[in-house]
């Protein structure tokens, strides 16, 4: 068989030596394997057959080095896929990530063990059916989901997209990979804002630039305060040039509804992001906004730079917009309607279509260079 032994020889060996003959057979077969390169259906068919009598009555230590050997073989049946699997011990990872191709029959049966490191590694390929993509989302496991988080071959829609969305509401790490991606609507991860990074808080509320979204519950509240939004942004200014953060949480706690740790978080966050959300949906103007903001960030060499972005995110994103973010900051939307074609972005991205970039509006960067000044004066 396969160039070196006729299986008949291997037969009475097996039959006529130990386990220590058969640890020796088993090895030998699975290296000679592994060299043949393709098989012939006859020679697959052989080996199944050999390697189904020696697994079983081979030592553990043989059986996990020829399952190691048989591995890196370049063609595997499902049945020698099974024997890989069941005798590889601690290098299954390796075999899992490094395995050209497996059979939809061992990865279930992989995922029906609630074996969740190999699960998690399975959820990586490239090669996913839909019949095992499905058993991995209906795994609870954290590992897993971010494995498919981050896996850019699975197209997020449909069910997948909801069960995404749900587990970046409950683990920040899934939240995080998918707000890595460009095929994912950010707008998803509204819940998660307070554990994204700095860049993707942005992420998140350009995903609702040119967009319209479902009526939110808070906006009741926020028409009734509308008329004093000029005074609600002096009051800010105010505060946070006095560096008066507790006042400034326990404001925030009073117009918004939010509870005080959530208010907390929000003034006392330096980039800014979770309070341009706040001015927006109050119906702050970009210059109103932008004085406020300058007090309350540090930007360092940055400052210009994300101002303007902010500037920009002022025009392009609505009030209603911004007090929708602020409702599913309070649990109170279906994220999932803004999945429906009447509240896509206007303008769907592409990659010829620029992402929102700084205003090139003379009139809002001289207000950036003016408050930049002020800053700096007020600063030394």
């Amino acid at each position: 068989m396969l160039g070196f032994q006729p299986y008949e020889t291997f037969q009475l060996l097996i039959e006529t030596g130990g386990v220590d003959r058969t640890n020796t057979l088993l090895i030998a077969a699975c290296d000679a394997y592994a060299r043949r390169g393709k098989p012939t259906v006859p020679e697959m068919e052989q080996f199944e057959t050999l390697a189904a009598r020696l697994f079983p009555t081979a030592g553990p230590q043989a059986r996990a080095k020829g399952a190691a050997i048989l591995g890196r073989a370049e063609v595997l049946s499902p049945a020698l896929e099974r024997l890989v699997v069941d005798n590889i011990g601690e290098d299954l990872i390796p075999f899992l990530e490094g395995a050209a191709e497996l059979s939809d029959q061992t990865m279930l049966d992989i995922i029906a063990r609630y074996d969740v490191p190999a699960s998690a590694t399975l959820a990586s390929r490239s090669d996913l059916s839909n019949v095992v993509l499905a058993k991995l989302f209906q795994m609870n496991s954290r590992k897993v989901y971010r494995a498919l988080a981050a896996n850019g071959h699975i197209t997020p829609r449909g069910a997948y997209l909801s069960a995404l969305a749900r587990s970046a509401q409950m683990d920040h790490l899934v939240a995080e990979a998918l707000g890595r991606r460009d095929d994912f609507d950010a707008a998803l991860l509204a819940p998660a804002f307070f554990d994204l990074s700095d860049a993707h808080r942005v992420k998140v509320i350009q995903a609702f630039a040119n967009r319209t979204t479902p009526t939110a519950p808070i906006s009741r509240t926020i028409e009734q305060l509308s008329v004093a939004s000029g005074e609600l942004t002096k009051a800010l200014m105010k505060l946070f040039s006095e560096n008066r953060r507790p006042e400034v949480t326990r404001l925030l706690a009073q117009i918004t509804g939010l509870d005080e740790v959530r208010c907390g978080q929000i003034a006392h966050d330096v980039t800014g992001a979770s309070l341009f959300v706040i001015l927006r949906a109050f119906g702050a103007t970009a210059y109103d906004g932008l004085k406020v903001l300058i007090h309350a960030t540090s930007h360092d060499s940055e400052r210009s730079r994300a101002l303007a972005d902010f500037a920009t995110l002022f025009g392009a994103v609505s009030s209603e917009s911004m007090a929708y973010l602020m409702s599913a900051w309070r649990g109170e939307v279906n994220l999932l309607e803004l999945s429906k074609p009447q509240h896509q972005p206007f303008t769907q991205p592409s990659k010829r279509t620029a992402a929102i970039g700084p205003a090139h509006n003379p009139v809002v960067e001289q207000a950036i260079e003016a408050l930049a000044k002020i800053g700096v004066r007020r600063a030394g």
